[in-house]
């Protein structure tokens, strides 16, 4: 028998990443903020675990005439015999943990579709999930990804133990306390290097220019990541530093537009350096400070050509529409914030300056099971208005400058406040 259970679904488009260290492609179940999510009902297979012995009937009661040809082509028979085999012949079936079992077939199955973004979470990693989105935590504060397949920091938080230490955009992780990386998904390397407050992770990081090797130790804390900063320059700029698109980033950034509003300033930089990404819906409402309503923001193809969304344009006042603005980007700016970043070039041709972009166009939606765990898949990817798709190459800049070696200097922001104020 197939039972139908209606649950919510919610759309998520960050990076797999650690928010010290968390992997978290992040999602949940969350609401308020004016954050906008997509609310679906969803039919899920809540059977209990078939025996062997009836393999027959679990494929007859699943997979009907109406699947794919591959599908009914699968020998599932297979899974079954290795379950039967384990069940009757492995030297301690007395102890085998059943439950650990279903969850290492789901994340082979996973692993299976060579995709770092789609990935399962057991009932506490669901937990530690939630946790983070809601932007406090315990870890270091990084966010990774796989480069090439190298274990690789997208960026590092500001002001978190990571920071701190030394980590910069671009390092890639060798070893996690000794232990190599090579063969670690995103998931495991997350388990290894995130921990409770107090205590240490070594990370063996290689950077370019570097000649060998070096070991960071860092010491894990509570982070607690804000999403949206603010700073004057002069009395006609402006900055503002979107860190993230979590939970509170609705409410903070409406903050942010009435600060430069009431400052009387004209000229904003927009900060979209080092931000991971987030929610879907909530890029396309930011979009909506800047851009006229019904402009579109993005467009997405779900695998049967690109289309525009019914969540895709732009709502909101368009307070900011007549404002000058730049937008500073860099290796660590990924998926909700290249897409804000390519709707206001491509609807309002705004300058990206910086460096090229991390390049993440997909979409992930997490999907609630049984237990209080969660399964995030790639859903779709995503395209800019005028049908570019960045995935793997990122947005490349307008004015290409380069970050310092010196933290005490930011040529990249000179740049944009040199562009501002050029008549």
């Amino acid at each position: 028998m197939q039972l139908k259970i209606p649950f919510t679904k919610d759309k998520y488009i960050g990076k797999n990443f650690l928010l010290g260290a968390g992997a978290v492609a992040l999602a949940g179940l969350f609401f308020g903020l004016g954050v906008l999510f997509s609310l679906y009902r969803f039919g899920l297979l809540t059977n209990p675990l078939p025996q062997p012995s009836l393999q027959d009937v679990f494929i007859r009661g699943v997979f009907n005439a109406e699947q794919p040809k591959q599908l009914k082509d699968a020998d599932f028979s297979i899974f079954w015999d290795s379950w039967a085999a384990i069940q009757e012949h492995y030297l301690n079936r007395k102890d085998l943990d059943y439950q650990k079992m279903v969850y290492g077939a789901i994340n082979g199955m996973l692993a299976s579709l060579d995709d770092p973004y789609t990935s399962f979470f057991e009932p506490k990693d669901k937990k530690e999930f939630e946790e983070e989105i809601s932007g406090k935590f315990d870890g270091i504060g990084i966010e990774i990804g796989l480069r090439n397949k190298v274990l690789t920091v997208v960026s590092p938080l500001e002001g978190t133990p990571a920071q701190k230490a030394g980590l910069k955009a671009g390092d890639k992780i060798l070893e996690i306390n000794s232990s190599s990386t090579a063969s670690l998904s995103l998931d495991q390397a997350v388990q290894k290097i995130r921990g409770p407050k107090g205590t240490k992770v070594v990370l063996t990081i290689f950077r370019q220019g570097m000649e060998q090797s070096q070991k960071f130790e860092i010491i894990r804390d509570t982070i607690n990541v804000p999403s949206v900063t603010t700073a004057k320059i002069g009395d006609d700029i402006m900055q503002i530093k979107l860190h993230n698109f979590y939970m509170p980033a609705s409410f903070e950034f409406k903050k942010a537009v009435f600060e430069t509003i009431l400052s009387g300033r004209k000229n904003i930089v927009l900060d979209l350096r080092n931000n991971p990404g987030g929610y879907f819906d909530l890029a396309i409402e930011l979009a909506g400070w800047f851009l006229e309503p019904g402009t579109t923001a993005v467009k997405q193809d779900n695998g049967e050509g690109a289309f525009v969304c019914s969540t895709c344009k732009t709502g909101g006042l368009a307070l900011l529409k007549n404002h000058k603005i730049v937008i500073l980007i860099n290796e660590g700016t990924a998926s909700a914030s290249e897409i804000l970043a390519g709707a206001l070039r491509d609807s309002r041709q705004i300058k990206l300056i910086g460096v090229q972009s991390f390049g993440k166009g997909v979409v992930q939606e997490v999907y609630p099971l049984k237990s209080s765990s969660s399964i995030k898949i790639t859903t779709s990817k995503w395209l800019t208005p005028s049908g570019h798709d960045i995935s793997a190459v990122g947005l490349k800049p307008d004015i290409e400058v380069k970050d310092s070696e010196d933290l005490t200097k930011d040529p990249q922001l000179d740049k944009a406040i040199e562009i501002l104020r050029q008549n």
